[in-house]
């Protein structure tokens, strides 16, 4: 019987330990190579700032008049804020997290009022303009989805700046652009979609 109750213990502190050595993972800078709130790119003259753990978060970013531009290094944070001081642009919705900013009950290139922004889907009748938002759906590892800044628009090819992409990714990612009769698509599994100024 002290067997079978040992046993239940370690089957029940297996997932707790995985689950704490996971938060601190993400939670920590991992990178020495890097400091956490360090610039490392900008569009714009808008910074970009090193996260550390993807699940690292700072305070809360704040302007003057008290809109939310989101917590500090997370990438929610540098697209509000890219998007308020270089098109002076607020959300209606200045809440979310980055999947939210998507909102899949809309129709390609209608107005998402939340945001106050044109919306298109992944594949769309619009190709992506630089400045756009592209936002990603969530996954097993981000629940929370990430959005980017389309910094560059080529015929076969986007690039994007991001910030929190990881703590050993790159600010800059390029995906491949396939057109078809009627539509681009940004070959990624996880693009929703992206959103316009």
């Amino acid at each position: 019987m002290k067997r079978k109750y040992k046993l239940l213990i370690v089957l029940f502190l297996i997932p707790i330990s995985g689950y704490i050595i996971y938060r601190i993972i993400i939670s920590s800078n991992p990178n020495p190579n890097f400091y956490i709130g360090q610039k490392l790119d900008s569009l714009n003259g808008v910074y970009i700032y090193y996260n550390g753990g993807i699940g690292h978060t700072g305070k809360r970013n704040l302007t003057q008049d008290g809109y939310n531009i989101g917590l500090s290094y997370q990438c929610v944070e540098f697209a509000k804020r890219y998007y308020y001081q270089y098109y002076k642009h607020k959300m209606p919705d200045a809440y979310g997290n980055a999947k939210d900013f998507f909102d899949k009950a809309i129709k390609d290139g209608k107005l998402n009022a939340r945001r106050d922004l044109l919306q298109f889907t992944n594949p769309s009748i619009s190709k992506p303009c630089i400045g756009d938002l592209l936002i990603f759906d969530g996954h097993a590892g981000n629940k929370y989805g990430h959005v980017a800044i389309i910094s560059n628009v080529k015929e076969n090819e986007i690039e994007i700046i991001q910030q929190n992409p990881g703590p050993f990714a790159a600010s800059r990612a390029k995906y491949s652009l396939v057109k078809d009769d009627k539509h681009h698509f940004i070959k990624h599994q996880r693009i929703l979609g992206w959103l316009r100024k």
